[in-house]
């Protein structure tokens, strides 16, 4: 399994793990506090007896769907994944580089979404600085497997916006910046553009 590839896993297991929340009763902040709050959000989903069936997937997944990805700032995670490439493009492109750049993980999000409800995470520690948080935490598999995952947040407004997913020290936005900068380097732009609209380019979707 690829790195970029394990990063969503963890990332969807982290976003989805409610049941057997463990908070630290250190002095947890408000940007855990709003990723705790969406993570329960989702779990309500998950639980909705109406929502079980196979006839209701659609419906369950674009409900999750609507929770979670509120908590995610695509404009601030697409422009990182640019680059540098990023200020070379019109407005237009880069609006459009947005909307591909969150389908993408969208794409990604739709396979694995309901392959993990057994994982706990543990909130460690929380640092804010100016308008930017990193929430610390980890993943505990029900194979008793632990993974890292680091929260890189945003204050937009009220919200804490998470703009960057670190899991086992990798970087979801530097992960992505590496393979559009080697597409550009090694044909353009346009060409990136035509892989973003491939569904099966860039998905990054692991198989449980």
């Amino acid at each position: 399994m690829s790195p970029q590839s394990n990063q969503l896993k963890i990332l969807i297991a982290a976003l989805l793990t409610a049941a057997a929340l463990t908070a630290s009763p250190a002095r947890a902040g408000l940007p855990t506090d709003q990723i705790k709050a969406t993570v329960d959000k989702a779990q309500v989903v998950l639980k909705d007896p109406r929502l079980k069936s196979a006839t209701k997937q659609s419906e369950r997944r674009e409900q999750l769907k609507q929770v979670l990805f509120s908590r995610f700032n695509f404009a601030e995670m697409a422009k990182r994944s640019l680059g540098a490439n990023w200020t070379r493009r019109t407005p237009q492109e880069q609006e459009e580089f947005v909307r591909l750049f969150t389908e993408v993980l969208e794409r990604a999000y739709a396979d694995i979404i309901e392959s993990y409800i057994d994982e706990k995470i543990v909130y460690l520690a929380e640092k804010v600085d100016s308008g930017y948080a990193d929430v610390n935490s980890k993943i505990v598999t029900n194979k008793g497997e632990e993974y890292s995952i680091n929260y890189r947040a945003q204050l937009v407004g009220n919200e804490w916006k998470v703009y960057d997913v670190v899991a086992e020290n990798i970087s979801l936005v530097n992960n992505y910046r590496s393979q559009f900068n080697r597409v550009i380097a090694k044909s353009s732009y346009e060409e990136l553009v035509r892989r973003l609209k491939d569904k099966n380019e860039f998905a990054g979707a692991p198989k449980k």
